[in-house]
C-alpha cells in the first residue's frame, strides 16, 4: 500500500509539474543551452533534456552492437573493440516518452514537458534577472518524492553585448577526417578523439580577452558525453552546444553523414537574431560546407559577423572560385583561410 501511495503521489505532483518522474532503471542528460535578456530585462534560456533507459542486457547488448558495427559499414569483429563500445552505448538506449521533466534553476521549479517518442524535450525557462547574473547558471532535475536529484545542466547566460565565437568541431578543432568516410567512421567510433594542434591555445587566448563560446557540431547528440569530455581534456573553453538529432533505424539514419547547410545555418541564426548587438566571429573548415554557410551568414548579418576563420583541409588557395563565390560581397579584411593554428590572430577586433 505504501509503495501505491507513493506511486500516486509521484503521478499526481508529476501533472502539476512538481516532479520529473524518472525511474531508478532511467538516466537522463541534461545539454549545455544558453540564455539571453528578454524584453522584460529577465532571462530567456532553453533546457534541452533527453531520457532513456541503457541496454543492461549482455545479450541482447552484443547483437545489437554488432547490428549497429554492420549498419555504419564498419567490420562486424568492431563490435568487440572497447572505445566502439563506449561510444556506441548511447545509441542502443531505449529512449523514453510520455516523461515529465521539471528542473530548478537558480532555486525556482519550471516544468520543461513531456519527451518524445526519442526521448527528448525542449522548452524555454524564464529566469528573473535578480536571480542570476551573465555567465554560467547550473541546474538540477526535480525528481519524485523520496529520491535525491540526480541529473543536472548548465546554460550560459549571454548578454547582448561583448563577443561571441561559434566554432565547428569536426576538422576545425577535433581531427575527423569528414571526406573520407570510412576515417570517419574510424575518429568517431574507433579512435581517441584528437585536437586540432594549436586550436585550444587560440581559443583560451580568445577566451581570456573575454570571448564566450558555442560549439556547432553535426555530430549526434549520443556524442555528447564523449565531445564536452574531448573539449575539456583537451582544454578548449566552455561553451554552449548544438548537435545534430539522429535515431538509429529510422530516417534520420542518413543525415549523420548528410549535407550541413540547411542544419547548420539553423542552428546559428537564431542566436544572431537573439544578439543582434553582440560581435560574432564563424570558425570553420574547408572539409563541407562552411565557408558557403558562414559566407551567407556574413552577408546576412554584415552588422554583427565580425571576422570568419575557414580552416583550410581542402588545400584550396584563398583566391580559388570556391572562396570567391562563398564571400562574394564580404569585404577581403573580414575572412580568412589558414592552415595553421599559429596563424589565427590571438586578440579579435
Amino acid at each position: 500500500m505504501t509503495a501505491l501511495l507513493a506511486l500516486a503521489a509521484a503521478v499526481l505532483l508529476s501533472a502539476v509539474g512538481e516532479c520529473s518522474p524518472i525511474k531508478d532503471d532511467e538516466e537522463a542528460l541534461f545539454f549545455a543551452g544558453y540564455g539571453v535578456k528578454g524584453a522584460s530585462g529577465d532571462w530567456s534560456a532553453e533546457v534541452h533534456a533527453w531520457v532513456f533507459e541503457p541496454e543492461r542486457d549482455s545479450r541482447k547488448r552484443e547483437v545489437l552492437l554488432d547490428q549497429f558495427a554492420r549498419s555504419l559499414g564498419l567490420d562486424p569483429s568492431t563490435a568487440t573493440d572497447a572505445t566502439f563500445r563506449e561510444r556506441a552505448a548511447a545509441f542502443l538506449v531505449d529512449n523514453e516518452s510520455r516523461k515529465a521533466v521539471a528542473v530548478r534553476v537558480a532555486g525556482q521549479l519550471h516544468r520543461v514537458g513531456t519527451t518524445g517518442g526519442d526521448g527528448h524535450v525542449r522548452s524555454r525557462v524564464t529566469i528573473p534577472s535578480g536571480l542570476a547574473g551573465a555567465g554560467w547558471v547550473e541546474y538540477r532535475e526535480e525528481p519524485p518524492p523520496g529520491r535525491s536529484p540526480r541529473f543536472s545542466g548548465r546554460l550560459q547566460l549571454l548578454e547582448d553585448a561583448g563577443l561571441l565565437v561559434i566554432s565547428d568541431i569536426d576538422d576545425t578543432i577535433k581531427v575527423s577526417e569528414v571526406r573520407d568516410r570510412q576515417a570517419l567512421l574510424a575518429n568517431t567510433f574507433l579512435r581517441a578523439f584528437s585536437p586540432v594542434t594549436g586550436m585550444s591555445d587560440a581559443y583560451q587566448a580568445w577566451a581570456r580577452a573575454g570571448a564566450a563560446f558555442h560549439y556547432v557540431s553535426a555530430s549526434p547528440w549520443q556524442l555528447y558525453p564523449a565531445l564536452t569530455e574531448f573539449l575539456r581534456a583537451s582544454r578548449f573553453p566552455d561553451g554552449s552546444m548544438h548537435m545534430k538529432q539522429f535515431r538509429w533505424k529510422d530516417r534520420t539514419f542518413f543525415s549523420l553523414f548528410g549535407g550541413q547547410e540547411g542544419y547548420k545555418r539553423g542552428a546559428i541564426e537564431p542566436l544572431l537574431r537573439a544578439l543582434p548587438h553582440r560581435r560574432v566571429v564563424l570558425v570553420g573548415d574547408s572539409g563541407e560546407q562552411d565557408p558557403e554557410i558562414f559566407g551567407g551568414l556574413a552577408r546576412a548579418f554584415p552588422a554583427q559577423v565580425a571576422a570568419v576563420y575557414i580552416r583550410d583541409v581542402t588545400g584550396e588557395p584563398r583566391e580559388s572560385a570556391r572562396y570567391a563565390a562563398a564571400f562574394q560581397g564580404v569585404a577581403a579584411d573580414r575572412w580568412a583561410v589558414f592552415a595553421r593554428a599559429e596563424e589565427l590572430p590571438r586578440t579579435l577586433r
